[in-house]
């Protein structure tokens, strides 16, 4: 008969077999596999003892820290779903978020704590250090909580956590991901970038954002060991890599920039980092080469996905020979290509991209109308994920985003891709960012906007200079009608620009 195994049987294991070996170290504090055990059985029999059920709810909103990962596998021991939420969202979101979620019990920082206060909250509140009226002290809260097997079974399609995904208007979709679905992104991802037991990885980015359990996930169920950053600066990151070996990391193509160029940068010794991951965002050839000159003894590959649980690789030995492609499907994964009417295209032609992974999200949280918008369904009644990007496989199987669907620009008929127009503005070497919408025009329907940040705001460069130059190297129908300049772009917590974001402040809207 075969068990299922969910993630907390995994730590389990590790910690009987590996009780003195590091698992989570955090601004100088450690914790073994053996007391990270312990303090995950104690939270799950504390939240059982205050009510918590299985199936109830439970709301994280922190910046990473060494109680994070107890509180995660704490709550799913006690047969709870975890509901990770951003710390960078206003107040406002974030509790229109737990009316939505509904959690039994909310575990804060004390500086988000401070920020949403203690109405419309669950009746549970626990604070991470600090104080504050109506919530109580973590280490409180644990000291009752026994150490005992809490014997809660988890089975295979019990959920295991909603994570919203990062809009800015209304009550963003929750995405729904079952146990086993996250063991089997846990195995196939610990396979594709050789996490082992040895692997020591650098948690930089948060913890609540789908993009870090690429390495997370791997990490624990191999017993490896967990370094996070409370948050991201170069210098650290580089003190660590050094001190504690670090061997995986997981970055975003700014913090890959900010790293090299860190002054601290040629006297760090990061000869033991094996592999390094990047997604959120293209790297741009520069920083490719950059990285793959400046980390000789590292392995890098490139990811696109979503977290509705579908995402290709730029494997390592082939970032040089395939520029500009996101790769092939993760292990256990297919893509296809479809038009608007739901037909499978050729290779070579564009149009929506599908994909499907056995890691895929069951479902968006009370939303059957939105879970169905979603799906699409192969010739062989297989069921694929939309993801509302447009994109194109080539001969050899490789994928190529061209853009979201969503942010197409439609002016006199003719489809205008964003990005082809980023691209080319990019090539200016006084422009650090850049974002292209569209606006209304009365005679067109759209025109291209294309919003930027200069790499020096004290440079001279005018907006229009700026426009005749990338009008000049455009096809006519690409042209630009207009360029603003901003001292900075809104981004979610991966360091992708928000263009929904942007339309919503624009006097043309």
């Amino acid at each position: 008969m075969t068990q299922f195994l969910a993630l907390t049987e995994f730590i389990d294991r590790n910690a009987e077999w590996y009780p003195g070996k590091t698992a989570v170290v955090c601004e100088g504090k450690r914790l073994l596999w053996g007391e990270f055990g312990r303090r995950i059985r104690r939270i799950a029999n504390r939240l059982n003892l205050a009510g918590v059920a299985k199936g109830d709810k439970i709301a994280i909103l922190s910046r990473n820290c060494l109680e994070y990962p107890e509180i995660v596998f704490g709550a799913l021991k006690a047969g709870a779903v975890i509901v990770p939420l951003s710390t960078m969202l206003q107040p406002e979101t974030i509790l229109l978020q737990l009316q939505d979620a509904e959690p039994k019990a909310i575990f804060a920082e004390e500086e988000s704590a401070h920020r949403i206060g203690a109405n419309r909250l669950p009746q549970i509140r626990i604070i991470l250090g600090g104080a504050e009226e109506g919530w109580t002290g973590y280490e409180d809260f644990l000291h009752a909580g026994s150490e005992d097997e809490p014997g809660i079974i988890l089975s295979p399609d019990d959920w295991y956590n909603i994570i919203y995904s990062s809009g800015t208007t209304g009550v963003p979709k929750g995405i729904v991901h079952t146990h086993q679905a996250r063991v089997n992104f846990a195995m196939t991802c610990g396979l594709e970038f050789r996490v082992h037991n040895e692997t020591v990885s650098l948690i930089s980015t948060p913890l609540y954002a789908n993009g870090t359990q690429l390495i997370f996930l791997p990490t624990i169920l191999m017993c490896g060991t967990l370094v996070l950053m409370r948050s991201f600066d170069a210098a650290g990151f580089l003190d660590l890599v050094q001190r504690e070996r670090v061997t995986h990391a997981f970055l975003v193509p700014t913090q890959f920039i900010r790293i090299m160029e860190h002054p601290q940068f040629s006297g760090c010794d990061t000869s033991s980092v094996e592999i390094l991951l990047s997604a959120a965002a293209p790297l741009r050839k520069e920083t490719k080469s950059d990285i793959l000159q400046k980390f000789p003894n590292s392995r890098l590959a490139e990811l696109y996905g979503l977290t509705e649980g579908i995402s290709t690789v730029l494997r390592p030995d082939e970032q040089l020979s395939r520029l500009g492609s996101v790769g092939k499907p993760r292990l256990g994964g297919d893509i296809k290509i479809i038009d608007a009417e739901g037909r499978e295209l050729p290779r070579g032609e564009a149009g929506e991209i599908a994909g499907c992974n056995f890691s895929m999200m069951a479902e968006y949280y009370r939303n059957p109308q939105k879970t169905q918008e979603a799906l699409w369904k192969d010739d062989g009644g297989r069921t694929y994920v939309r993801t509302g990007d447009i994109g194109k496989l080539d001969a050899d199987g490789y994928l190529y985003i061209l853009d979201r669907k969503k942010d197409l620009i439609i002016s006199g008929g003719i489809n205008i891709f964003p990005s082809d127009i980023e691209a080319i503005l990019l090539k200016h070497p006084e422009i650090e960012e850049v974002a292209v919408i569209g606006i209304p025009h009365p005679e067109w329907g759209e025109c291209p906007l294309a919003l930027v940040v200069k790499k020096d705001a004290r440079s001279p460069l005018s907006a229009e200079s700026l426009r005749e130059w990338a009008n000049d190297r455009l096809a006519a129908y690409q042209r630009l009608a207009v360029v603003e300049f901003r001292l900075s772009l809104p981004k979610n917590d991966l360091g992708k620009i928000l263009k929904n974001e942007l339309r919503t402040h624009l006097p043309w809207k």
